[in-house]
């Protein structure tokens, strides 16, 4: 079982940054042999991949939306994930999930789960 803690959430104008975090725990293997990523979703649409770093750490993947502006980043030894959020737009509103994947590559496989931190971004 892997538990998955985002926090960092939060009301910011248009152009402002963020910062996400989530700490991740998980019994079996230690958090270094997960891949670690963000997904959102905004009221009313599907569940869209926004970032993810390999288990490795060698390779990142961004969805288009948020190329260049948001960066994700691990540090294994606090069993963190961040995800630098930087000229955050309105269409960036919505809620934002943590996910891991034993020894994923980053881009797909996600199979568990935090419980979300919304963010906000006024026009």
């Amino acid at each position: 079982q892997v538990q998955l803690v985002e926090s960092g959430g939060g009301l910011v104008q248009a152009g402002e940054s963020l910062r996400l975090s989530c700490v991740a725990s998980a019994r079996t293997f230690s958090i270094s042999r997960y891949a670690l990523g963000w997904f959102r979703q905004a009221p009313g649409k599907e569940r869209e991949f926004v970032a993810g770093i390999s288990w490795s750490g060698s390779g990142t993947y961004y969805g288009d939306s948020v190329k260049g502006r948001f960066t994700i980043s691990r540090d294994n030894a606090k069993n963190t994930a961040y995800l630098q959020m930087n000229s955050l737009k309105p269409e960036d509103t919505a809620d934002y999930y943590c996910a891991a994947a034993l020894f994923g590559p980053g881009s797909t496989g996600y199979n568990y789960w935090g419980q979300g931190t919304q963010v906000t971004v006024s026009s």
